[in-house]
């Protein structure tokens, strides 16, 4: 006879049983008494309760039953699209009632198999002590009582444990050499002004770590470490590349549960902030990887910018009338800009940050009077939401370096170009259209001398624009799938990375 582990709960709810079929090594099955269960579920170490589900079908190593057979490896696409090691423990399965029995995967083996008195055959598993003669992998059995009086208490975590909405920092050997560094292609230029932008002709890198549509890009704004490339993905994932000297990535932080909206860099460039539809806020210190600042919010954040006056503060805004400006130093909301609107797309702050715009999805039938909205930073006033008047949402706006001016990207397949003096009249002279947006969150954005205006397209091409008179100067075809942002190294010459929807990130030169 052999005997099965089980660790079973206080609860007096009953499972329903069925009988699911295991392989043995002499391919005769035996039915052994399980609960009832549509889903296997993967647990993460030091966590008894399931914060990842992969549900199982038919045709993905599974057994005659549909569920997954003992031995296999688990399925690849789930540690490609989770982001988890295939050597990390997994729990067989969670029963209803009972406390999930965690075992290692490698250790989970099955040797020989052997009939009982009735003719079934039962597999046997070997397990594996650790020094102490506890059993890998279980955890051992508390009391209802004192799990309930410890559920009060803040959970003590050991080194080699964490919970398990916190993922790896990933480094490679690389990254921790060459993030600090200063490189020798930008050391010549640190020196001097920047140069005339010139139009790039020929791709220098082409990156592809990203498992889905890349949403953000921005270099670091510190000149000496500009090499760093920052990336925002709906991978759940924020990566770190030198897009200069070895197009290699150097990091990867996956601190967020859901899809990463917006990402920007601090501007000591030694912490990168970032938000995203698990409407949790991130503050990571570039080098360690620690979180400096984290807070759940109301909202899903789909746009953030950091005062430029103000390095302690940020603002952000998403799916909700509100936009919230935040203070790192002491982790609370400081102000609230509330407008009758459903969803902040972007925002821009103007010179000197006393006063921003945000972009909204408000628009009524014949025009978008709250469209474009004027804030005053102090006050949270409106100081204007008469701005745009045509019936096209704006999902990304851009100041000029030099010029009083900003341009806002429309879904009417143009830029229009506005004055960042009030009333904040547009320019009906000059409009920059040729490209596609078509429903996508398209960027743009002027070169660091302010001649040229360049924009993704939905059809996978980057536009160059003269900024003095609006006209096409080039076309790129950067990506077979939507190009959402493309912008110019702030001290390098005519140095352009593009992202597309596919999840690639290319730089041109």
């Amino acid at each position: 006879m052999s005997s099965s582990l089980v660790a079973y709960d206080d609860s007096d709810s009953e499972a329903e049983t069925e009988k699911t079929e295991f392989p043995n090594s002499s391919g005769r099955q035996s039915s052994l008494l399980s609960s009832s269960v549509d889903q296997v579920q993967y647990f993460a170490p030091g966590s008894s309760r399931t914060k990842s589900t992969y549900e199982m079908h038919p045709t993905e190593n599974t057994g005659s039953s549909g569920t997954s057979a003992v031995g296999e490896d688990p399925p690849k696409h789930y540690a490609q699209n989770n982001n988890t090691d295939l050597t990390s423990p997994y729990c067989m399965r969670s029963y209803s009632g009972h406390t999930v029995l965690c075992v290692s995967y490698k250790n989970y083996e099955q040797t020989s198999s052997f009939s009982t008195n009735s003719g079934n055959s039962v597999s046997r598993k070997r397990i594996h002590k650790d020094s102490t003669g506890a059993i890998k992998g279980v955890r051992p059995y508390i009391p209802k009582r004192l799990r309930q009086e410890n559920s009060s208490m803040p959970e003590r975590k050991e080194p080699d444990q964490r919970d398990s909405a916190d993922y790896d920092v990933k480094l490679d050997v690389s990254g921790e050499q060459t993030s600090r560094k200063i490189s020798e292609l930008i050391r010549p230029y640190l020196g001097s002004k920047y140069k005339l932008t010139e139009v790039p002709k020929s791709l220098i890198f082409y990156m592809s770590k990203h498992s889905g549509p890349v949403n953000e890009i921005q270099w670091c704004p510190v000149r000496e470490q500009s090499h760093m490339l920052l990336s925002a993905s709906m991978d759940k994932t924020i990566k770190v590349w030198d897009a200069v000297d070895t197009g290699c990535c150097l990091r990867t932080y996956s601190y967020h549960s859901g899809a990463v909206r917006a990402a920007q860099w601090s501007s000591c460039g030694r912490r990168i902030l970032s938000g995203g539809f698990d409407s949790v806020l991130h503050l990571t210190d570039v080098e360690t990887g620690k979180q400096i600042f984290s807070s759940k919010n109301e909202f899903r954040i789909s746009t953030l910018k950091f005062h430029p006056t103000e390095s302690n503060i940020f603002i952000c805004g998403g799916f909700s009338p509100e936009v919230k400006a935040w203070d790192i130093r002491t982790s609370k909301v400081l102000r609230v800009y509330k407008a009758a609107v459903q969803q902040t797309l972007d925002i821009l702050f103007l010179p000197e940050g006393r006063e921003f715009l945000t972009s909204t999805d408000a628009v009524s039938r014949d025009s978008a009077d709250r469209t474009v909205i004027a804030w005053d930073f102090q006050s949270a006033a409106k100081i204007s939401n008469q701005i745009f008047h045509e019936r096209y949402t704006c999902p990304s706006l851009t100041l000029h370096p030099k010029d009083s001016v900003f341009v806002a990207q429309t879904n009417g397949n143009y830029m229009a170009l506005f004055s960042a003096q009030r009333p904040y009249r547009i320019n009906k002279k000059k409009r920059y259209e040729g490209h596609k947006v078509e429903g996508f969150a398209v960027g743009c954005e002027f070169s660091p001398d302010g001649t040229l205006l360049v924009t993704g397209s939905s059809d996978g091409k980057v536009f160059f624009y003269n900024y003095h008179t609006a006209r096409i100067i080039r076309t790129l075809s950067a990506h077979k799938e939507a190009c959402v942002s493309a912008i110019f190294h702030p001290v390098l010459p005519s140095l352009l990375a593009t992202c597309s929807w596919a999840g690639e990130i290319k730089i041109w030169q």
